[in-house]
């Protein structure tokens, strides 16, 4: 658990100290957040606030799972390293969109085709690499069935049908993440509890591992204690943020961050062979992307009429006259219960089967 403790503490710290430093050179150099005109009006006050705060929080990724290792001397593993290259590789995709709306004075980046292009090309990387690797007992971090608490059996795809549908998972969880981003502290303090959650899963998994206490309820995954590491270094790094993403913001994540955290759901889920339970437990961006899918889906079919106020739908409460603080706040309640009843699914399923 040593490893785990000093991954989760060097990321909280990371993001806690090393931000207030990527506040102060992003301010001098006036790299500051472009704001939609058509957006809720209380927005146009964070106009100026830095962005692309995400860099810290992937950088204390990278180093608290490498310190990690480092410090007790133990080998890094597959499935950790390409949820760390996912995580990173999106972001550099955000960071390349950020980059264009604060050089361009503009709210829009990347042209929609360029960001899908490449994160279509990372997430197909991660894809075919995700099924090689195998251990000792020929696992590989990814498996060819579609999972829920656990691989399942009777939904096993054909090698390029399962990275097809890792490839899907992958876009649509860094997109969920990306639209869920928008008011002050809403993804960062979501995706916390997301990745704690997923820390507990690890944990639960590495115990209950078919290589220690086989049976009929033991865990056949790649690495499971390793991708705890990860999760709790995600965890810590995005609660660390969060002291200085948090109302009244005093930096923004921007796209660096969004679609990092969104590979980082998208590589645990996999990894841990829990890809639907993800959709439980990260409950509120899919509720929030459901809501602009809706949106969009009733706009035409109703020849021009809106089904929510704005979309996504944080901003809908928004222009309904909540407070910022007070959708945040809501939201993370409903994150949290989301989390909580995802842990209880996980957890009832390995009691009713044991």
């Amino acid at each position: 658990m040593l490893s785990v403790l000093i991954a989760g503490g060097i990321g909280l710290l990371g993001t806690l100290l090393g931000t207030r430093f990527a506040i102060n050179f992003l301010v001098k150099r006036g790299y500051g957040q472009f704001i939609r005109d058509d957006g809720p009006t209380t927005h146009h006050t964070k106009r100026g606030t830095p962005t692309m705060g995400g860099i810290v929080v992937i950088a204390s990724v990278v180093l608290a799972y490498l310190a990690a290792h480092l410090l007790l001397w133990k080998p890094p593993t597959a499935s950790a390293l390409l949820a760390i290259g996912l995580f990173t590789g999106l972001g550099l995709v955000g960071l390349a969109d950020d980059w264009i709306k604060i050089s361009h004075a503009r709210s829009l980046g990347l042209h929609s085709w360029a960001k899908l292009s490449l994160q279509g090309v990372i997430a197909i990387a991660f894809g075919v690499l995700a099924f090689q690797f195998p251990d000792a007992d020929g696992i590989t971090p990814a498996s060819q069935h579609i999972s829920f608490l656990r691989d399942l059996s009777w939904l096993w795809l054909p090698l390029p049908v399962a990275v097809i549908w890792v490839v899907f998972l992958v876009a649509s969880w860094s997109n969920a993440a990306n639209l869920t981003d928008g008011l002050d502290g809403l993804a960062t303090g979501a995706a916390a509890m997301v990745f704690a959650a997923y820390g507990i899963v690890n944990i639960w998994q590495s115990s209950q591992a078919c290589f220690y206490k086989p049976g009929p309820q033991c865990y056949a995954v790649r690495d499971p204690y390793d991708l705890t590491v990860v999760a709790l270094a995600m965890a810590g790094a995005c609660f660390g943020f969060l002291w200085w993403n948090a109302s009244p913001a005093k930096i923004f994540m921007g796209d660096t961050g969004s679609l990092a955290l969104g590979g980082g759901f998208a590589a645990l889920s996999v990894f841990t062979r829990t890809e639907l339970l993800m959709v439980v437990v990260a409950g509120l961006f899919v509720i929030i992307t459901m809501s602009v899918v809706l949106q969009v889906g009733w706009f035409k079919l109703s020849r021009g009429k809106r089904l929510f106020k704005m979309a996504p739908l944080q901003h809908h409460f928004e222009l309904m006259g909540w407070a910022e603080v007070t959708i945040v706040t809501r939201f993370w309640i409903i994150c949290g219960l989301c989390a909580a009843l995802g842990m209880g699914l996980f957890y009832t399923e390995w009691v009713v089967g044991a």
